[in-house]
């Protein structure tokens, strides 16, 4: 299986994703600090919310294959400037999260476009509480 970096902001699912793919109880935890998965890597919300720590965030993708961007549908800013992916040396898929719970599919267009302005390969929608998405993206990372 593939190591994925998760990032996004505060409260996009990066942890409850990397709980997820690795069959732990999903419970919420305020993630402090970079850590390691056997195959993921979860990142604070503050290492894109903050341009300064940017560079936190491409030193630790050197340990992952993939890199994951995180945008929480229910959330109408995004964090991630244009062509964001673009910084990394290796494969950058998008990963929109928390689907039911989107009003709209209007709102899932919206992530998608942040993800796709990013520069992101290939955008997962996943529902980790209603198991929508989410095996799709663990065939990915298995391939």
């Amino acid at each position: 299986m593939k190591k994925i970096i998760f990032a996004g902001s505060t409260g996009s699912g990066k942890t409850t994703l990397c709980q997820w793919l690795h069959g732990e109880e999903i419970a919420y935890k305020k993630t402090q600090a970079i850590e390691s998965f056997d195959q993921a890597i979860d990142t604070p919300g503050e290492c894109i919310e903050n341009r300064y720590l940017y560079k936190m965030l491409l030193v630790s993708s050197v340990d992952a294959d993939v890199i994951g961007l995180v945008q929480d549908c229910t959330k109408e800013d995004s964090y991630f400037p244009p062509a964001f992916a673009t910084v990394f040396a290796k494969p950058v898929i998008g990963v929109v999260t928390k689907v039911e719970l989107a009003q709209s599919q209007e709102e899932i267009a919206q992530a998608r476009a942040h993800l796709q302005a990013a520069g992101v390969e290939r955008i997962f929608e996943v529902s980790t509480i209603e198991n929508v998405g989410v095996e799709a993206l663990r065939q990915y990372l298995e391939a």
